[in-house]
């Protein structure tokens, strides 16, 4: 098959990409390599700031459409992926779905359906936007309800999903925001990683632990990673002799991987039920994950054995709570570190998700 992947998101394209083409495809990625993380593509959709930069974006996509035509599958990153206003990418999404056989929807993140779902009906106990039936006002929360609810952005991401053959979801979160109105084009299919030939976690752990947490660039409250911080701080400071703690912010995915090697543990998205590409990475690599956990992960996977993640609660006193469990009890670290890279071999290979994409779009 001929595959085209518009946008990217946390290496998701990019990785997939590498394991359709070890099946055979013929695979191109356009993207703008998720702003400043700078991840690998054949076509460079980076916007440089300000008017003018939108222009010349606009003008490269116009000049690029006629070679994306006559492909068997055109997937989306996300309704937004191009860094235009939504009302410039209605006519490209068309011209797209004109001249190719089917056009695939990638539910890997923020649009309408995880901001309006989670807002008003509150299908999960907690998520970026609800704590129980409490609705979060925190200012990033808001702005993105601003930015997808009764909007331009809201309605693209509304007919695309109508319209496209086929929606992918990534984690649990998004497939009870979508399989309610698309039960019979949704399907759910785990991100793509790519393990490392032959790597195995350490036999066991030396004090002091190393705790490593990224800071996303203006989404740290949004995020949760606020919380986490200062629940790894104050743990840090009861037991300066048992915790490191490595602190990054807006760096490029190489470096990040660098600095993120030889960690014992990452703190990740204190309000997800499941870990996301960035906790994958870290857990292939034989780190634990203190995040997203919830019973709800394994049942969509079918996992009945493994438990690698500390699961904890979206509040100061859970983190607290179970980020001192783990200091004061190192012993658990080598069987949640083998844990951690069986359970992402196990569900996350990147040949075996690039299979049950294939299997997805042939089945289109």
């Amino acid at each position: 098959m001929r595959i085209l992947l518009l946008g990217e998101y946390s290496n998701v394209h990019n990785t997939l990409a590498e394991g359709l083409r070890q099946l055979g495809h013929d695979v191109t990625v356009a993207s703008n390599g998720d702003f400043w993380k700078d991840y690998p593509r054949d076509i460079d959709l980076a916007r440089r700031p300000g008017k003018i930069g939108g222009i010349r974006l606009m003008a490269k996509v116009c000049s690029l459409l006629p070679r994306w035509r006559d492909y068997d599958v055109v997937q989306l990153i996300n309704p937004m992926f191009l860094e235009l206003k939504a009302e410039r990418i209605f006519p490209i999404y068309k011209y797209l779905r004109r001249h190719n056989r089917k056009m695939v929807l990638g539910a890997y993140g923020m649009d309408w359906y995880w901001v309006n779902e989670c807002t008003y009906n509150k299908p999960l106990r907690y998520s970026d936007f609800n704590i129980g039936d409490h609705v979060r006002t925190d200012e990033a929360a808001v702005r993105e309800q601003r930015d997808w609810l009764n909007t331009a952005k809201g309605r693209l991401n509304q007919m695309i999903a109508a319209d496209s053959d086929g929606i992918v979801t990534g984690l649990y979160e998004y497939q009870v925001c979508y399989e309610p109105y698309f039960p019979q084009k949704t399907q759910f299919i785990p991100y793509p990683i790519k393990v490392q030939a032959g790597l195995e976690p350490a036999g066991s752990a030396a004090l002091p632990i190393k705790l490593f947490i990224g800071i996303s660039k203006g989404r740290s409250v949004y995020k949760g990673t606020d919380i986490m911080l200062k629940a790894a701080e104050a743990v840090r400071q009861r037991h300066p002799d048992r915790l490191e703690l490595i602190k990054v912010e807006g760096i490029p995915f190489d470096l990040y991987q660098r600095m993120l090697d030889g960690c014992d543990v990452l703190m990740d998205q204190l309000y997800s039920y499941t870990p996301a590409m960035n906790a994958l990475l870290a857990m292939s690599k034989g780190i634990i994950c203190i995040g997203g956990g919830e019973p709800e992960n394994y049942d969509i996977l079918g996992e009945t054995e493994l438990r690698p993640i500390i699961n904890v609660e979206p509040s100061y006193e859970s983190v607290c709570r179970q980020l001192e469990q783990f200091v004061l009890h190192p012993e658990r670290i080598p069987d949640l570190k083998r844990q951690s890279t069986e359970y992402v071999r196990r569900h996350h290979d990147y040949l075996k998700v690039a299979r049950q994409y294939e299997a997805f779009y042939q089945q289109l």
